[in-house]
């Protein structure tokens, strides 16, 4: 008999700050009230100066916890595309994007709380190990107690407790996964969960009972600390207060670790 893990609470966290010069992504004025720590985009995949700057002080009005959103430096493709790396690059391009974030945090008196990869930097560390040691080496070297939100049951995961981090298991509330745990890929039709009811059920699925159902119909084992709400979605902030509503009747409080 499987034993349900029924946590008293989660973090719901959103990717932020995205939106660059006068071209506007999200609805971070709207969500930010409704989740508990903000992943914001560092100015390589998405964002620019100004608008880490108003993210970072909205969140800190709302007393969400700041997280930097590390990226490829790709803002065509907004970081969603692979590119090589050198251990060196990779340490340099999370330390310098979270140095960014955690100074316009301390400006708003307020700190940096998470790291927390974007796109395929996310996930090309979720499976490469010398990727994923050296980007939690650049993590541990900020050091504060800052967390780093990593896939569940990934590769990072390993190496970011090995490098004695803080570590926050996350899962997706409109992402199907694969057999083996990973993302499904965003190449296949059937990689996103559009269907709002579904979606609310995954998570309290993922939170409550510690499992999902992969694409193939299978269960997997999962720990969920942290749940990513999408706010690039139109749909996001519906489905946002529909999953506040059923986590509240589910009596699991939302907060940052």
């Amino acid at each position: 008999m499987m034993i349900q893990n029924t946590p008293c609470l989660i973090d719901l966290n959103a990717d932020m700050g995205e939106s660059f010069g006068p071209w506007t992504m999200g609805q971070d004025e709207a969500l930010m009230p409704l989740i508990s720590s903000a992943n914001i985009a560092c100015g390589f995949h998405a964002g620019d100066p100004s608008t880490i700057r108003s993210t970072v002080n909205l969140a800190a009005r709302q007393g969400v916890a700041i997280g930097a959103h590390p990226g490829l430096p790709d803002l065509q493709g907004f970081g969603r595309r692979t590119m090589s790396l050198s251990p060196d690059e990779a340490y340099e391009l999370v330390l310098y994007q979270a140095g960014a974030i955690r100074a316009f945090a301390e400006a708003a008196g307020s700190r940096l709380h998470h790291v927390k990869a974007h796109g395929a930097l996310y996930n090309m560390a979720a499976k490469d190990r010398n990727l994923s040691r050296t980007m939690a080496q650049a993590v541990k070297h900020l050091g504060d107690g800052v967390q780093i939100y990593v896939l569940a049951g990934s590769v990072m995961e390993e190496e970011a407790r090995h490098a004695g981090l803080d570590v926050r298991c996350e899962v997706f509330a409109d992402r199907r996964y694969m057999p083996d745990g990973t993302l499904t890929p965003r190449s296949r039709a059937d990689a996103l969960i559009s269907d709002e009811s579904e979606s609310v059920a995954h998570v309290l699925r993922m939170v409550k009972e510690g499992h999902l159902i992969a694409v193939d119909g299978s269960q997997v084992a999962v720990t969920a600390d942290t749940v990513c709400i999408h706010g690039d979605k139109a749909s996001a902030l519906a489905f946002a207060k529909a999953l506040r509503a059923a986590l509240e009747s589910a009596q699991i409080e939302v907060r940052a670790h």
